[in-house]
Formats: structure tokens, sequence, C-alpha cells
């Protein structure tokens, strides 16, 4: 789905969810090529220049999440959940806490041993990051999420320090495991593990059903 198109299509989602006309939701979808800002983005940590990037037909976004300069693209899988927190109890650390064990147990799933960094969000494997985390909370409903690089093209995460971090590598499932695995498997895991971690059993909607 077209990030403008994902990104209105939240804060609509988002509004509903407000006002208790929707219940939870779990949006998994991917993205072409793009790159997001997010609130501390720091635009030194785009290497790219302007001229590049619309040479390379990618967009830019300066976005409401948490966190720096990402990239989004095909073989990447995007979670948006769109959850009112107070079911939960959840303040924001925790929440984020509980994304990342989702992507730890997601994974554990392919047989891949992921961890935490203390001093930055999202999930490393072996020192290179393979899922960055940048969430939106307003009036206790959250939006944005994480990322997951199951067979991303690697290249493209070079035109920026990713979260801001300089020297840092990306990875992904494909380059660790040397196979390619199926994004249906791959969402169906995010799902189930959702399930486990937030205590929801859900049911899944066209998203003409919900708009």
């Amino acid at each position: 789905m077209d990030y403008q198109k994902a990104w209105d299509l939240q804060h609509r989602l988002w509004s509903r969810r407000v006002k208790e006309e929707l219940p939870d939701l779990l949006l998994i979808l991917e993205h072409p090529h793009v790159i997001t800002l997010g609130r501390r983005g720091n635009r030194s940590h785009l290497l790219a220049s302007p001229e590049i990037l619309v040479e390379m037909k990618i967009p830019l976004f300066h976005v409401e999440r948490g966190g720096d300069v990402t990239y989004h693209g095909p073989g990447q899988i995007v979670a948006y959940p769109i959850f009112d927190l107070r079911n939960y109890g959840y303040r924001l650390i925790r929440y984020i806490s509980e994304l990342e064990e989702v992507i730890l147990r997601v994974l554990k799933d392919f047989k891949i041993e992921g961890a935490r960094d203390p001093l930055t969000r999202g999930v490393w494997v072996n020192g290179e990051k393979i899922a960055s985390v940048g969430v939106a909370i307003k009036r206790w409903v959250s939006f944005h999420g994480f990322s997951l690089n199951y067979e991303t093209d690697l290249k493209y995460f070079e035109l920026i320090n990713p979260c801001g971090l300089e020297g840092k590598k990306m990875t992904s499932i494909e380059k660790i495991l040397g196979i390619k695995i199926s994004r249906n498997e791959l969402a169906q895991r995010l799902s189930i593990h959702f399930k486990e971690i937030f205590q929801r059993n859900w049911e899944e909607k066209r998203l003409q059903e919900l708009i």
C-alpha cells in the first residue's frame, strides 16, 4: 500500500477507535519504496540528496511517530497496531517492549535469535538491525508501529543512517537464513504472537468492511 494512503488510513481508523466505533485493529502490510522521518528526525541522517530521491522515485515523509529516519519498501513487513492502550494498562515504554517481544517471538519461529539493545529501540541479530520500532500515541490510542525486514533489498538503507545510527548495518531474515520465506507465513506468525502477547482474538477483515 502506498505510504500516503496507509498514513491517511491510520488517521481515519485512529479517529474511529478513539470514538469507540471500532475495536482494536492490527494492520499488516508492505509499502513501495519510501523514507520517513519521525518526530526527532534529523535531516543530516538522510544521506541521499533530494535530487537523488526524486531520480529514484522515493518519496520522503515527515510523520508523527517516534524515532529518527527509516526506510520502508518491498520485502519488509510493516505492522500498525491501532490499540486503545487503556485496555492493557500500558505506558509507552512497556508497549514498545511488547512490540519488540512480538518480533523476537516471530524470529524464534524461524530459528533466529534476536536481541534488544538497551540504547536503542528495535530488534537486532548479531549486531545488525532487523526490525525498527516507531510509534505514536494520542488520546491513549496507538498508531504507526514497527517494520521487519524479511527479504528487503538492504542497499536502500545506504541512503540513510537507519534510525539515526551511524555505521550500523541492517539485516533481513533472508540474509540470515540464506533462503526466502513466505510473506503469508510471516504475517500469520505476527498475528499469532500479537494474539498471545496482547490477549486478543483477532478476526480477519477486508479493509472495505472497516472504512
